[in-house]
């Protein structure tokens, strides 16, 4: 029996088959279901996790190189939200992009972790080192 860590078995099955340069998504609760990726559903209410919980749960055993995000994030939320997403990445490479953009990644994704956030746009691609 696992003790400590990710505990959820499908999150770690995930993250067990994440190599060099794959890719992971972590979205909020609004994030459109992709038919052709797994999905690990986390989501339990309104901000309950919310994207940060799950990318701090994950750092410790995820090599991340850089990270992905719409553009659309930073005018749609307030500095503070901008300011904790630049803190939880604490340095990583991060890249905006158009939201359109950032979609047609998503089907090269290993899987999505969808989440209960509510900020809007708060969805990442991490790039493992």
């Amino acid at each position: 029996m696992l003790k400590s860590g990710i505990l959820n078995p499908c999150v770690n099955s995930l993250l067990s088959r994440v190599r060099h340069t794959n890719t992971l998504v972590i979205a909020d609760r609004g994030f459109p279901f992709w038919p052709g990726i797994e999905t690990v559903d986390l989501s339990l209410v309104d901000d309950i996790p919310r994207v940060l919980d799950v990318l701090n749960a994950i750092r410790n055993n995820f090599s991340v190189g850089r990270v992905f995000m719409a553009e659309e994030f930073l005018r749609s939320n307030s500095p503070a939200a901008v300011q904790s997403f630049g803190n939880a990445l604490n340095g990583t490479e991060l890249l905006y992009e158009p939201h359109v953009e950032f979609k047609k990644r998503v089907p090269q994704a290993i899987g999505l972790i969808r989440t209960g956030d509510t900020i809007q746009y708060a969805n990442l691609i991490l790039e493992s080192a």
